[in-house]
C-alpha cells in the first residue's frame, strides 16, 4: 500500500499576470509521476515552491513528512534541473568532497561509479561541459545524495535518444526500492510512456488532470472529421482547412457518426487539447 511522499494542496503563487492557482496533488511512494503542459503552465513554478526556493501566497506542501524546503527534507531530494547546479568554475571531480558536507548519505563510490558509467569527465570544470554531460553530472550528483524522492525538472530536453534512455534506465533502477518517489517533468512525453504511473497536466497554472497514466487511453480519445465542426461536447476543437479534431471522454465516442474518424488519444493530444480547450496553446 501506497503512501504519499509529497502532498500539495490549494498551492497559489501569484507572479505579475501569471499565477498557478489552487494546485493540489500528491505523490505517492513507489509511483512515477509525469509533470506536463504547455510553456508557461506553472510545471517549474510548482517545483520551485516544493523546493523551497519561492514562497507560496497561499496553500501547504508537505516534503517527507516535512515543510517545504526545510533541512530535513532537502537532504532526502535529489534534484535534476536543465542546468548543473553546481558552481561553474568547479572540476568534476571536486564535486564529491564540497558537497558530501550537506547530504548525510552520500555515497562517494556510487558518484563516481555513475560519471564513469555516463561518461562524465572528471577533470573538466563544470562550464566546459556539454549539454548532455551537464544533465548526466546532474543526475549522477542527485543519486549519490541516496534520495527517497527525485525530482526532475526537464532533464531530457535537447537529449539524443541514447542519453534520454541512459536517464530511463537509472529512472527504473531507482525505481526498484518501493520507498522511493520520483516527479518527473517534461515536455517529452514519450519519455514516460513506459514509465509514469501517474499523469498530471497543468494549464494556466491549474490542474487540467490528475489521474493513472494507463487510464488516459480508457478516458480520452481523438475524434476527426471534415466540414462542419461536431456538434457534441468536445475538448479543444482545432480547425485546419475543411479538417477538425478534438479531444473527446471515450463516454462520448457513441455520439460521433460513421464520418468520423477516432483513434487513441497520446498524451501530447491531452496537453494540446486540453490546453486549448482552457484558451492556451501554447506560452
Amino acid at each position: 500500500m501506497t503512501d504519499s511522499i509529497l502532498r500539495i494542496d490549494g498551492l497559489r503563487v501569484q507572479r505579475r499576470s501569471f499565477a498557478v492557482d489552487d494546485v493540489s496533488f500528491a505523490v505517492e511512494r513507489g509511483t512515477v509521476t509525469g509533470l506536463v503542459g504547455p510553456n508557461g503552465a506553472g510545471k517549474t513554478t510548482t517545483i520551485r515552491a516544493l523546493l523551497g526556493l519561492l514562497t507560496p501566497d497561499a496553500g501547504d506542501i508537505e516534503v517527507l513528512g516535512q515543510p517545504a524546503g526545510s533541512p530535513e527534507a532537502l537532504a532526502r531530494i535529489g534534484v535534476v534541473l536543465d542546468q548543473p547546479t553546481a558552481a561553474p568554475e568547479w572540476r568534476v571531480a571536486s564535486i564529491g568532497r564540497r558537497l558530501s558536507p550537506f547530504y548525510p548519505a552520500w555515497d562517494q563510490q556510487r558518484f563516481e561509479a555513475l560519471l564513469d558509467r555516463l561518461g562524465v569527465p572528471r577533470e573538466q570544470r563544470v562550464s566546459e561541459l556539454s549539454r548532455g554531460q551537464g544533465v548526466k553530472l546532474s543526475l549522477s550528483t542527485a543519486l549519490a545524495q541516496r534520495p527517497e524522492l527525485l525530482i526532475l525538472d526537464e532533464p531530457s530536453s535537447g537529449l539524443d535518444p541514447a542519453s534520454r534512455r541512459e536517464i530511463g534506465d537509472l529512472i527504473r533502477e531507482f525505481m526498484v526500492d518501493p520507498e522511493h518517489a520520483v516527479l518527473f517533468s517534461t515536455h517529452i512525453t514519450t519519455d514516460l510512456d513506459e514509465l509514469a504511473d501517474d499523469l498530471l497536466v497543468l494549464v494556466n497554472g491549474r490542474v487540467a488532470y490528475d489521474g493513472r497514466f494507463a487510464d488516459t487511453v480508457d478516458e480520452f480519445a481523438m475524434v476527426r472529421g471534415a466540414g462542419a465542426p461536431p456538434t457534441g461536447e468536445v475538448l479543444g476543437l482545432e480547425r485546419r482547412g475543411e479538417q477538425w479534431s478534438a479531444l473527446i471522454r471515450t463516454a462520448q465516442m457513441a455520439d460521433f457518426g460513421p464520418e468520423t474518424v477516432i483513434d487513441a488519444a497520446s498524451v501530447d493530444d491531452i496537453v494540446i487539447h486540453l490546453a486549448a480547450a482552457h484558451g492556451k496553446a501554447s506560452a
